[in-house]
């Protein structure tokens, strides 16, 4: 465990080679959606096309892909703030902008009867245009009369009816293609795998090594957004004491509103300030949890059922298809850690915490309908030329551990196969 702890919270960032200081800040006021972390809706690539390797054509995909946008997952998570903001009606206490914020919240919230945690439209239309830009991007691989595509989800109906838009979509490109979706508690194991003691045990040593550092007191002065909304700023919820966590949950709220086509827009609540800094301290809360120590190692079953079904295609001269898999965000940030994508494993740097932002940009990795995509490439005159892989994290090349074999995203399957495979071991080997 300190071996862990040494390596998560101590090592050394090359600060010339990975940070980016004043990126997210730039990005994040552009767009504030952005700070909206796990709950930012998929935004699409402009790009569409892909340039295969010289001398190679696109032959078989692998996935793994998050649901798309959805409503929160518990009632709670709308009735807290609620309840506050209800209890200061009461007492004479709202401001204006506090009434119209109960207001607008209490209609939202009759909507949202029985549809908790379920996929929204928006959700939908992210999944119908992912599957459609697979097809377009690679016809080579979905639009062949003999086209072979697996699709499998959790046991989730928001992951089934991401599987079923995505897959509506490669249908109507290939009304041919072979396509076989299915749900099954049977594929728990690999899809949304539960964590080891051992994990646990990591990571609850992770969040207490942080606890010192504390983002949430240093950069969190709740008493202007407060103000905003009640008339007395030394009034004090009798039950909700804590007036940051109050702001922290409207700050969700706002953050899943992009989820539906309401038009309710809630970050007006927030400064610039207070939507980069509350967004910093998800990002860190997120690095912790999920990309960092023994975290990575959860989707182990992921890594190796991409690999074992790769390894029953990647030597095919004649199979052309997709496998195609549906969880959740907390298998995709791990997995993008487990993988070494770019930008999804930095090491946090030894000055502390407080610049993990310079080089870590959670919105890039798992936003609703974020995916994984590794394309394979065979040469199309010579058997005997190696298998070529590519990787897209949301839609955009991005690099993998080890040397490309062409350009700067093109690696070999066989070299990246027993890097992970040895990778795998090597933590398999280590004392629990």
């Amino acid at each position: 465990m300190n071996r862990i702890l040494t390596f998560t919270l101590a090592a050394v960032l090359s600060l010339p080679a990975l940070a980016q200081p004043g990126r997210a800040r730039r990005e994040i006021n552009a767009n504030p959606r952005l700070s909206a972390s796990n709950y930012l809706a998929y935004i699409e690539p402009e790009e569409v096309k892909d340039e295969a390797p010289k001398g190679y054509e696109a032959f078989y995909l692998t996935h793994y892909g998050r649901h798309g946008s959805r409503w929160l997952i518990g009632a709670w998570e709308y009735d807290d703030a609620i309840d506050v903001l209800q209890r200061g009606s009461e007492a004479g206490q709202l401001t204006p902008r506090g009434m119209q914020l109960l207001d607008d919240l209490k209609a939202f919230r009759k909507t949202t009867e029985k549809r908790l945690g379920e996929l929204t439209e928006v959700g939908e239309r992210q999944h119908h245009g992912i599957g459609r830009r697979m097809a377009q991007r690679y016809p080579e691989i979905f639009k062949r009369k003999d086209t072979q595509i697996d699709a499998r989800s959790t046991v989730v109906i928001r992951c089934i009816l991401s599987m079923t838009a995505a897959c509506e979509e490669l249908a109507a490109a290939n009304p041919k293609a072979r396509i076989h979706n299915d749900v099954s508690e049977s594929f728990q194991y690999y899809l949304n795998a539960d964590w080891t003691e051992r994990m646990r045990r990591d990571n609850r040593a992770r969040r207490e090594a942080m606890k010192p550092f504390n983002p949430t007191q240093q950069w969190i002065n709740p008493k202007r957004f407060w103000s905003q909304l009640f008339k007395d700023a030394d009034y004090r919820d009798s039950v909700k004491s804590s007036r940051t966590d109050f702001m922290r949950r409207l700050f969700s709220i706002a953050g899943n509103m992009q989820s539906h086509d309401n038009g309710l827009d809630l970050y007006d609540l927030f400064t610039k300030e207070e939507r980069f800094d509350l967004w910093k301290i998800k990002n860190i809360e997120w690095y912790i949890g999920y990309a960092q120590g023994t975290a990575p190692f959860s989707q182990s079953n992921l890594l190796k059922n991409i690999i074992q079904t790769a390894d029953t295609i990647a030597h095919s001269r004649s199979f052309h298809g997709a496998t195609l898999r549906y969880g959740h965000e907390v298998c995709v940030m791990p997995l993008a850690a487990l993988l070494e994508l770019e930008g999804c494993y930095p090491e946090v740097p030894s000055a502390g915490l407080d610049t993990l932002h310079h080089a870590f940009f959670n919105y890039e990795i798992y936003p609703m309908g974020s995916n994984i995509q590794l394309t394979f490439y065979r040469s199309k005159k010579n058997a005997q030329a190696p298998v070529l892989v590519k990787a897209r994290l949301n839609e955009r090349e991005v690099t993998l551990p080890g040397t490309p074999a062409q350009g700067k995203y093109y690696y070999r399957w066989d070299d990246l196969r027993r890097y992970y495979l040895d990778k795998l071991e090597a933590y398999e080997r280590q004392a629990d």
